[in-house]
């Protein structure tokens, strides 16, 4: 497996976003938005999604361990270094996860939440993502989408939904993402494909997944063909090249004018 990787911050703020690639082995992290609001942690989303991934790749070298129980040994793993911190904060620092790993002729895959894993198979493309966190709190939702963004009124709407969404976050009747507990690794979509029927595999963060998921100015099928022509870094640029069309989200309405973007792009033969 031949895996291409990059990540670019969405602005001046550090890069929130982790990728890493081996010959068996994809991730990509996207670290949740803090809004300004207190997490409980002196180390901050940079600091927690490295950590994690870091722990991930050590965690899934043993291609017998389980991605589950991988996460989860990577979870307890962040949480022992920093147990100074507040790790019970419901705005602990968190990520979503995407995981491939390549191992006896299947391709196994974990998604926590809405960094998407894209299949490109040889008839078609599959798309594994979990979209619990688009079916909770639609009218705080709503409210940040009147407002452009870097105007009070957008920051406001946001502070207010980023708020609701950790009373939601990492429950029963919210979403999982990865935070401090090892528990949320059970919450996660898994399974396998045969690794023969699949041509090419992307993980995407949704900073970069937007340009088909939110943006609608790309197909997948055009997002795999940029993909072997440019490679990540050329998919990225793009997404930027069209959001510099809409910098105050007048035509689609975002929670920032660019996200951090990252992509892992797989081939074989």
């Amino acid at each position: 497996m031949r895996v291409a990787i990059d990540t670019q911050p969405g602005g001046a703020a550090p890069n929130e976003d982790w990728a890493a690639g081996t010959p068996t082995l994809a991730v990509v992290l996207d670290g949740l938005s803090t809004a300004g609001l207190d997490t409980g942690c002196r180390h901050g989303v940079p600091w927690y999604v490295r950590n994690l991934g870091s722990q991930l790749v050590a965690a899934l070298a043993d291609p017998e361990t389980p991605l589950t129980a991988g996460l989860a040994e990577a979870l307890e793993g962040v949480a022992a270094l920093h147990r100074e911190c507040d790790l019970g904060n419901p705005g602990t620092p968190s990520a979503t996860v995407a995981i491939l790993r390549q191992h006896e002729g299947q391709l196994d895959h974990l998604v926590l939440a809405d960094s998407p894993i894209v299949l490109e198979h040889h008839q078609g493309y599959s798309v594994i993502t979990d979209l619990r966190v688009d079916q909770i709190l639609p009218e705080l939702k709503a409210e940040v989408a009147r407002h452009e963004t870097h105007t009070e009124g957008h920051k406001e709407a946001l502070r207010n939904l980023v708020t609701a969404q950790r009373e939601t976050r990492n429950t029963a009747t919210g979403y999982w993402v990865a935070a401090a507990g090892p528990e949320a690794a059970e919450h996660a979509l898994t399974g396998s494909v045969p690794a023969e029927d699949v041509r090419a595999a992307a993980l995407l963060s949704d900073g970069a997944a937007c340009l088909v998921t939110d943006y609608g100015m790309a197909t997948w099928p055009e997002v795999f063909e940029t993909l072997r022509v440019g490679g990540p870094r050329e998919l990225i640029d793009t997404v930027r090249k069209v959001e510099a069309t809409d910098p105050r989200g007048q035509r689609w309405p975002r929670y920032k004018s660019g996200d951090d973007a990252s992509v892992a792009f797989c081939q074989w033969g």
